[in-house]
């Protein structure tokens, strides 16, 4: 399904990452996911990747501008052009309009909103930290993860369930049975 152009919203720890590569791989496009994108620019130490470090540590949002410039980068790349698979961006509405400056008229096809019980997604991003040694997921950050993406995320549902482009699908139990959800709701 080329020229598929697609956003994947949901809380951290809700298997945004895990589905978004199987749904990608599904579409025949690129999955870029802005934790990604973050992690390459901080690796390579580019200026915008030490900046996007200091908010990450903190459990903050990485400020619209610096995300917004990673982004624009990514999906002007050439395996982005026929279709994409966006994670973690849009996460603001001021992203929402910068992503429609940046699709220039083509418009999103559709976004999917994985709803996740907050409780489970802690358990979730607690036991990811300790299989990974993720110093970045402690339980006051992953909850304070929480609560920046029901203030500035969540009204982001509004206004694509307004455009008509939101699906909501459960995003708890097994992995394939979430698959499965996702590629039905995409028919």
């Amino acid at each position: 399904m080329t020229n598929t152009r697609l956003v994947l919203l949901g809380p951290p720890g809700a298997g945004k990452g895990t589905q978004a590569a199987r749904l990608a791989e599904h579409l025949g496009v690129p999955a870029i996911s802005t934790g990604d994108i973050f992690r390459r620019n901080v690796a390579d130490r580019t200026e915008l990747g030490q900046l996007a470090q200091k908010y990450m540590d903190a459990g903050e949002y990485v400020p619209d501008e610096v995300t917004n410039k990673m982004v624009a980068g990514r999906l002007a790349e050439p395996d982005a052009v026929d279709g994409f698979l966006l994670d973690g961006y849009p996460r603001t509405a001021a992203q929402v309009s910068e992503l429609d400056s940046m699709l220039a008229g083509r418009g999103l096809t559709h976004v999917i909103e994985l709803t996740a019980d907050t409780d489970e997604v802690v358990q979730r991003l607690l036991n990811r930290a300790r299989e990974q040694g993720r110093a970045d997921d402690t339980e006051s950050v992953i909850r304070r993860r929480l609560e920046v993406y029901a203030e500035q995320t969540a009204p982001l549902v509004d206004v694509y369930a307004e455009r008509g482009l939101l699906v909501q699908v459960d995003g708890m139990g097994p992995v394939d049975e979430v698959t499965e959800r996702l590629t039905a709701a995409l028919a």
